[in-house]
């Protein structure tokens, strides 16, 4: 079944339309030279933009467009196995630009089409589109479209990686189009993953900045997938996965497991400082001490010798955090800003955090750690310590308590609060 026409060349104008099943074609569009997507990933190896066409008795199927730049490609595939008016049905799994910039003009040219996607999409789209009369189907799971002697049929699964995201499932063909579920950021010609070599590194690498802070997510979308007879993966980028899909559906079952609890295990508290002539170092010893008194297990971690991305699993399988920052130019230091940054790729609801820190003038470094911490939907359930330049014994004990309290809402041996109403006004 290997196209005979492919080949290691990346080249974006190679090759037409690519059969991938039974009256099913790929024609997305290859970009070799993208080094960066979203802002947030590393792409050395390019991506590719992938839509499909899907043909029945009755009429002709778009699923997913490409991004703008690349749209005489995707016109170009599309116009070798399809006429326009031919098209009944457009399938939007996911609303970003990537898999949208050729829409306004696939609209324009194929007058008979009419949108499916997910109920959730439906308002994106007029955001993305400008437009308030448009052939709109909103679909939930369950949902088909009758195409002649085939049908699609539709899985809901939000936050792979946006709101809005769905799959969509040719059964006769065994295909499923993923959307950007299973894909990586690989361009290569020969299209398939029994073709293109090893890109294993890539599939987990686009796992960890797109899927992983959508875990549980990914868990729901894998209880709908995991029973379908699939024969074919088709994602939204990179290779097809043709050889062995049950593989990449297992893969993604290990990348979004809950972390092994041993059972009785001790509450875990990281402690994340840097310090610059040692201050925030011992306060964050004295909490570490308080906190593992109170039968929580502690770690140290000095942010100067630690890159961030090492630290991400240690925060996710953390039930608490603590961050020491001294405060330079009324903020907190880069490193500690390093970690808070990189932890919007993990799943943090329900977490505690506390911070704390010296200071020589103005101390604004543990508010802004404590506002951050908030923001990633962190509980907070204790006020940070600030030490003025060397701590006090006084600060010091404060810091004890700091770790002990915090042990204390960890293990549920917390006092409840008594909030007076008046204190509110």
């Amino acid at each position: 079944m290997k196209p005979a026409d492919m080949s290691l060349s990346p080249d974006p104008g190679h090759g037409g339309a690519v059969e991938i099943a039974e009256r099913v074609h790929w024609i997305g569009a290859f970009d070799p030279w993208l080094r960066n997507f979203d802002l947030v990933l590393r792409t050395e190896r390019g991506t590719s933009y992938n839509a499909y066409v899907v043909r029945g008795n009755r009429g002709v199927a778009v699923i997913d467009t490409v991004k703008a730049a690349f749209s005489d490609e995707f016109f170009r595939r599309l116009e070798s196995v399809a006429q326009y008016e031919e098209i009944q049905a457009i399938v939007l799994n996911h609303l970003e630009p990537d898999h949208t910039g050729a829409l306004p003009e696939l609209l324009r040219r194929a007058p008979n089409a009419r949108l499916y996607l997910s109920a959730r999409a439906k308002p994106m789209l007029k955001g993305l589109l400008h437009a308030d009369s448009l052939p709109v189907t909103p679909v939930i799971t369950g949902d088909t479209v009758d195409l002649g002697g085939r049908s699609l049929s539709f899985l809901t699964t939000p936050c792979l990686h946006w709101p809005d995201t769905q799959c969509t499932w040719l059964e006769d063909a065994g295909v499923l189009f993923s959307g950007d579920a299973f894909g990586s950021h690989v361009c290569d010609a020969r299209l398939f993953d029994d073709a293109v070599g090893d890109f294993r590194r890539d599939f987990d690498y686009y796992f960890a900045h797109l899927m992983r802070p959508f875990k549980a997510h990914v868990r729901e979308a894998l209880d709908l997938i995991d029973p379908l007879p699939i024969r074919t993966l088709a994602p939204a980028h990179g290779p097809v996965l043709r050889e062995t899909p049950q593989y990449y559906l297992r893969r993604y079952r290990q990348l979004a497991g809950p972390a092994e609890q041993p059972e009785g295990r001790l509450k875990r508290l990281h402690v994340f400082y840097l310090s610059a002539y040692g201050s925030t170092r011992a306060m964050a010893g004295v909490l570490a001490a308080g906190a593992e008194s109170s039968g929580l297990h502690v770690s140290l971690h000095d942010l100067e010798t630690c890159a961030p991305d090492l630290l991400i699993d240690l925060v996710e399988e953390a039930d608490a955090i603590a961050i020491g920052s001294p405060t330079i130019n009324g903020d907190a230091v880069k490193p500690v800003w390093d970690l808070l940054s990189s932890l919007n790729a993990i799943e943090l609801r329900g977490k505690f955090g506390a911070a704390f820190g010296a200071f020589g003038w103005s101390g604004e470094a543990v508010p802004l750690i404590e506002e951050r911490l908030r923001g990633l939907k962190l509980r907070i359930p204790l006020p940070g310590v600030r030490a003025r330049l060397i701590p006090t014994p006084e600060e010091l004990a404060a810091c004890r308590r700091l770790g002990v309290e915090l042990a204390k809402h960890l293990t549920g041996k917390a006092d409840h609060r008594v909030i007076d109403m008046a204190t509110l006004a």
